[in-house]
């Protein structure tokens, strides 16, 4: 029943409370892999507080009368849930507990106000029959306590946006037991960052990791705003078989005022690799580590954190079951090509079938 966890502290018996953002990023920091401190608020605490403030009638008797036929009444019922769950106090317990666990954090990360990502982790994102992708809040750039415990609500209300209880609706799902864990993860400065399949997303071939990179954060990859730089590499042999270099003309970055906001790439970087050969390389091997790790394909978000020294300033931020390829059966080498298929047996992974404690792919903003 615990209301906080720290990535390094998890165990599947935690998966439960943690939805899959935390439990994927708790099996990452398990397995050793390179990913920044954070801790999961649990689904534990979101039903304390919600009995603690008595809205969990409330809640579901507004969620339940949304009629996803008609927007007007979604909107009104998301409006009111929202303004309950952002406002309503928390416990006190949940409070002094979230507030040692970020002043940890600071204290990890030799910083004062550490800068922090604070993400939704539905536990709902987990069933088997949905994709909550995009419908549940993310807030970057969060610093103080004070704004980590408001931000936590803010999470916790979007559980209410007008397009997940839509969603819920139209699958027919109860509003009652709902959950929302969140994550609390410090925040990295991203020269470039983007996402990487650990098979080819076009055709499904398992020999290769295909990487999508731009400059900034990587929201600008994610939600599709930019037109990305495009790497291919080869499992076997760690070489890059193929390189596509956009013309990038936005990203996302911190401005001086603390704020991460879109703006203007400078002309002398929008035809430029956001990516070094090394970088490339780097980034397929840490995927790969991943795949093995889950033991299925894997589509991972990645940074190169301008503030520390390669080879380690190669992070990763999330990594999912890929959903498409990965459930039909590998491709099979066209006749008389044995040695294409003996190289895809030896870079593929040993278990064909996602873990429990891998997570569903989900945009963030």
């Amino acid at each position: 029943m615990r209301r906080i966890v720290w990535f390094e502290q998890y165990s599947a018996a935690d998966r439960g409370v943690l939805g899959g953002k935390n439990a994927s990023l708790g099996e990452l920091t398990r397995a050793g892999l390179p990913v920044p401190w954070g801790f999961a608020v649990t689904a534990t605490a979101y039903a304390e507080a919600i009995q603690s403030a008595g809205l969990a009638s409330e809640l579901a008797g507004l969620a339940a009368a949304a009629d996803p036929a008609r927007p007007e009444t979604v909107a009104e019922a998301g409006r009111g849930a929202r303004e309950l769950v952002t406002s309503m106090p928390r416990p006190a317990r949940l409070d002094r507990e979230a507030r040692n666990a970020y002043a940890e954090l600071c204290r990890r990360c030799a910083a004062a106000d550490v800068p922090v990502a604070v993400r939704s982790s539905a536990t709902c994102e987990d069933l088997p029959d949905a994709s909550f992708a995009g419908e549940h809040d993310s807030y970057l750039w969060v610093r103080g306590a004070d704004e980590v415990l408001s931000h936590i609500n803010r999470c916790w209300a979007s559980l209410f946006t007008d397009r997940a209880i839509s969603y819920r609706r139209q699958l027919g799902y109860p509003e009652t037991g709902l959950a929302m864990s969140v994550v609390v993860q410090q925040m990295v400065q991203p020269r470039a960052a983007g996402v990487a399949f650990t098979l080819n997303p076009h055709d499904g071939d398992r020999s290769q990791v295909a990487i999508d990179a731009s400059w900034g954060f990587g929201e600008a990859v994610v939600s599709g705003e930019v037109n990305p730089d495009h790497f291919l590499v080869d499992k076997l042999t760690g070489e890059v078989g193929r390189r596509i270099v956009s013309r990038k003309e936005a990203e996302y970055r911190l401005t001086a005022t603390g704020r991460v906001e879109r703006a203007a790439v400078d002309p002398a970087r929008r035809d430029a690799s956001c990516l070094t050969d090394a970088e490339i390389k780097a980034v397929a091997a840490l995927a790969r580590q991943a795949e093995r790790h889950f033991g299925c394909p894997q589509d991972v978000e990645w940074a190169v954190d301008a503030r520390l020294p390669p080879p380690g300033n190669i992070l990763l931020l999330q990594s999912r079951p890929e959903t498409v390829w990965s459930r039909k059966p590998p491709r099979r080498p066209a006749s008389g090509d044995y040695m294409s298929g003996i190289a895809r047996t030896l870079v593929a992974p040993t278990r064909a079938t996602p873990p429990a404690a891998a997570g569903r792919r989900e945009a963030t903003p």
